[in-house]
């Protein structure tokens, strides 16, 4: 029997996404989209669920599109953008969409669109042997899965052309040091401090998370005044959260809040 391409397991709080064709780097073909698909949409519909960390089984994170399900036969011309448009686009939006903040541990190497689909998650953990390549040059290919979008947002143009153009790998230090990832940490550690992550998020106002997230995502685009009457309109729903008035009390009592996250 096939092992499942996608691990999902629950733990208190929050759930646990791996990507598992490790023999394979953990490279995308349409069963492994699917089953991210329908992992994600459970945890979205599971109330318990506060926050998501995604990662890799065996020795990478994600090597990206399995290039085997598009080998072209003599004289056949394989046409893209149908699987951007099925698969990954959709993946990226579901990412920053979802209610709850989503960690991404990354072991080893994250090329192409494995590289961006991490950068689509709301933290990045690494760790010190890991790399971000965007490796689409080297075939003739356009960064997708976002990654024309986040790279100058995160790294500014001048890096992002280089990483585009180059296609040369990135070291998990580097990639903090130049604000791609959040942190990178030891090889050994890195389970458990994203682990500690998502029982921070776990702990915290999930509903007042994800308006962070919709404000983080409007601003991209909006201009001030638009981003300050929407900063304005997303504190009037988290202020009239559970959540808010159980921090203002913990707060006013000192004492750690007991947040009810999305309920």
């Amino acid at each position: 029997m096939a092992e499942q391409p996608i691990l999902a397991e629950k733990r208190d709080g929050y759930r646990v996404i791996t990507l598992n064709r490790p023999e394979r780097l953990n490279a995308f073909n349409e069963a492994m989209h699917e089953a991210l698909r329908t992992a994600l949409a459970d945890a979205e519909a599971d109330e318990s669920c506060r926050a998501l960390l995604i990662t890799g089984a065996g020795r990478g994170f994600c090597a990206g599109q399995d290039l085997n399900d598009r080998l072209a036969k003599p004289g056949e011309t394989i046409v893209l953008g149908g699987t951007q448009e099925q698969y990954y686009n959709p993946l990226v939006r579901k990412l920053r969409a979802l209610p709850f903040p989503v960690v991404a541990a990354v072991n080893g190497v994250a090329a192409g669109a494995g590289c961006n689909i991490a950068l689509a998650c709301d933290i990045v953990i690494a760790g010190k042997s890991a790399s971000f390549v965007q490796s689409f040059a080297r075939i003739g290919l356009v960064p997708d899965s976002g990654g024309t979008w986040h790279l100058p947002r995160l790294v500014g143009d001048a890096r992002a052309r280089g990483l585009a153009l180059l296609a040369e790998p990135l070291s998990a230090e580097k990639a903090e040091a130049w604000g791609l990832i959040w942190q990178c940490v030891d090889d050994a550690s890195l389970v458990a401090e994203a682990q500690e992550l998502c029982k921070h998020f776990a702990a915290a106002p999930t509903q007042g998370l994800a308006l962070i997230k919709r404000a983080l995502n409007a601003s991209a685009t909006n201009t001030l005044d638009a981003q300050l009457d929407l900063e304005r309109d997303l504190q009037r729903q988290a202020g009239a959260t559970p959540d808010y008035a159980e921090g203002v009390r913990a707060f006013m009592e000192k004492r750690k809040p007991n947040f009810n996250g999305r309920k």
